[in-house]
């Protein structure tokens, strides 16, 4: 994909973001680690709190730019700025860009816990309940871009995963309607 095609994708999903959480945002990087298997334009958006929101939003911009037959982007929740997201959405988009697709239903390894010492180590990929098809959905204005489904990474525990594993997708997300959990709480109790 040429340079262009990007900026155009890149302006069209801040666009999109900023019309459902706002435009007080800061683009960030993590710089640590092989960062060159992702593009240049690669970042983080930072969503600070607003009247409708109260917690943290950092989404992925540039995740799927490239090579991407469904391009995806992926936001995750905190209840206070914390720049180790930084750290595990990079992760994740790394391995979405050099070892596997990743998409919706899939699960990933952070490869250390969400925040702090919390139990939550890997991440499902999952609809965007709490915004619904206002955040999913990106339609960049370019003939050569594909639609974008934007993708919430809801944190989850080995045992969650390992449920997930044996009794499928559904089945995890009915315990989560069930046994209603605070997803922006690092040290929530597993559910399972």
């Amino acid at each position: 994909m040429d340079h262009n095609s990007i900026q155009v994708y890149k302006e069209a999903l801040i666009e999109h973001y900023s019309n459902v959480w706002g435009r007080n945002f800061r683009e960030k990087k993590w710089a640590t680690g092989p960062m060159k298997a992702l593009s240049p334009d690669f970042s983080i958006l930072e969503f600070a709190p607003n009247e409708k929101r109260k917690m943290w939003t950092y989404s992925t911009c540039c995740m799927s730019t490239f090579t991407h037959l469904h391009p995806i982007e992926l936001h995750l929740f905190s209840l206070k700025q914390d720049d180790s997201i930084l750290e595990v959405l990079t992760v994740v988009s790394y391995y979405h860009n050099t070892e596997d697709n990743i998409n919706l239903g899939h699960t990933v390894n952070f490869g250390q816990p969400w925040q702090g010492s919390s139990i939550c180590s890997y991440g499902l990929i999952s609809l965007p309940y709490l915004d619904g098809p206002d955040v999913e959905i990106v339609k960049p204005q370019a003939d050569n871009l594909k639609t974008i489904h934007c993708y919430w990474l809801i944190p989850i525990s080995k045992a969650e995963l390992d449920f997930k594993k044996q009794f499928g997708l559904e089945a995890l997300e009915q315990k989560f309607d069930e046994i209603p959990f605070d997803y922006v709480d690092p040290h929530r109790a597993s559910i399972i």
